[in-house]
């Protein structure tokens, strides 16, 4: 028999309302929620300087070799409150269950993560729906090696492990899926569930694999937001179509987003769905001022749905910076950051550099550095900026070659 969460009130004596944010990064939430006036308690992975300067107690999680079995045991630290969990915990439905035990989960519950994380049972709410979902399947054995497929880890998050399949390159892994692979570009889609109906609220290109955030193949590295106003007819059709079939079909409350590939004809196939706030949904708080924490927790019976404020007419885009692999790197002294930051950010009348390391993270090659945003008046000038940005970002930590003038 499942365990009753017990009661927990969201204002404790002094009257303000606590929250917990966790998952591999907190911080976009955590500001987010911290904006409403929410008194915020976050476990992530970095505890990056924004994240801690956003959250009234931060906990820095155990990282690879202990997360997430770490979160239920870290958590209980914080003061009893409701959680939302961020990416990718929808990985780890076990976790989720077991920080229900102990505390109300304003999030999608658990038996629907499992339900939405699986292929099957995800293609036939599509299908239902009359709503493309690229064949897939849980065996190589009949799936061609030509490329034409993707081996995709089931646990997938950020694209991270995901190949072309032209057949083993050694013992296949455990939990993992072939699908079909379709030609077209890498989207997203943001929604809002509640009481039977889905709302879509975002829509974005998603970057993948960009040379200049230092990542390859199918790994995300940002977003460029589109209002949903200057989707075609076909795209928003679809991406609202979607949104309501999964959301109904399956039993999503909240924020979530859904990935999908648009091909040449318009048509939406959907790839995977994110049950819970996702990584471009602070790109739309920067256009109109939307509040991704708002829309969440009022679904949970947390205060009311947020209002959007005017949709400006510039574009927004984030791209995560990563380490680079290939090359020696040098430490990034914080100034070069701040005057990176206070150039950008004067430009563009918001933050433009986020998730800003800790004086105590260490460089790891392959790992994320910051995330960079940019603002402009069309989506190919908010690209060009993003790229000049993250490029100068990257070329700080880049050491020069032995000999050079620059060594």
């Amino acid at each position: 028999m499942p365990l009753t969460p017990p009661a927990i009130p969201i204002a404790s004596s002094d009257g303000r309302r606590h929250l917990v944010v966790v998952g591999a990064s907190a911080r976009g939430f955590a500001e987010s929620a911290s904006r409403l006036g929410w008194c915020v308690h976050a476990a992530d992975l970095f505890a990056d300087r924004d994240c801690r300067a956003a959250a009234t107690s931060v906990i820095r999680l155990g990282g690879a070799r202990d997360y997430p079995r770490d979160i239920p045991a870290a958590i209980e630290a914080f003061p009893a409150a409701p959680c939302v969990y961020t990416g990718a915990l929808e990985n780890h439905p076990e976790i989720l269950a077991a920080i229900e035990t102990a505390r109300p989960l304003a999030g999608i519950a658990p038996g629907a993560v499992r339900r939405v994380r699986d292929p099957a049972v995800l293609a036939a709410v599509l299908r239902d729906a009359g709503i493309a979902f690229p064949h897939t399947v849980t065996s190589p054995a009949d799936v061609p090696r030509d490329g034409t497929y993707l081996e995709k880890p089931l646990a997938s998050a950020g694209g991270r492990g995901i190949r072309p399949w032209f057949g083993p390159s050694g013992q296949i892994e455990a939990s993992r899926v072939w699908q079909r692979r379709v030609a077209g570009h890498s989207w997203s889609a943001a929604f809002v569930a509640h009481a039977g109906s889905s709302t879509m609220v975002a829509a974005s290109r998603q970057f993948l694999g960009r040379p200049w955030c230092g990542t390859d193949g199918f790994a995300y590295c940002g977003s460029l937001d589109v209002p949903i106003d200057r989707l075609s007819p076909s795209i928003a059709t679809g991406f609202a179509a979607a949104g309501r079939a999964v959301a109904n079909g399956l039993g999503l409350v909240g924020v979530f987003g859904v990935d999908a590939v648009i091909d040449a004809g318009g048509t939406v196939h959907v790839v995977e769905v994110n049950p819970r706030p996702t990584a471009s949904m602070e790109l739309i708080e920067r256009r109109c001022g939307w509040s991704m924490a708002a829309a969440h927790l009022a679904a949970f019976g947390h205060g009311s749905p947020p209002m959007c404020g005017p949709s400006h007419d510039a574009w927004w885009a984030k791209a995560i910076v990563f380490v680079p692999r290939d090359r020696p790197i040098v430490p990034v002294m914080p100034e070069e950051l701040e005057a990176c930051a206070a150039r950008w950010s004067n430009h563009d009348g918001m933050p433009a550099i986020a998730d800003i390391p800790a004086d105590d993270e260490p460089l790891r090659a392959g790992s994320p550095l910051v995330t960079v945003f940019a603002r402009g008046r069309s989506a190919a000038a908010t690209v060009r900026a993003l790229g000049h940005r993250a490029r100068a970002i990257r070329g700080m930590l880049i050491a020069a070659p032995a000999g050079s003038p620059l060594a």
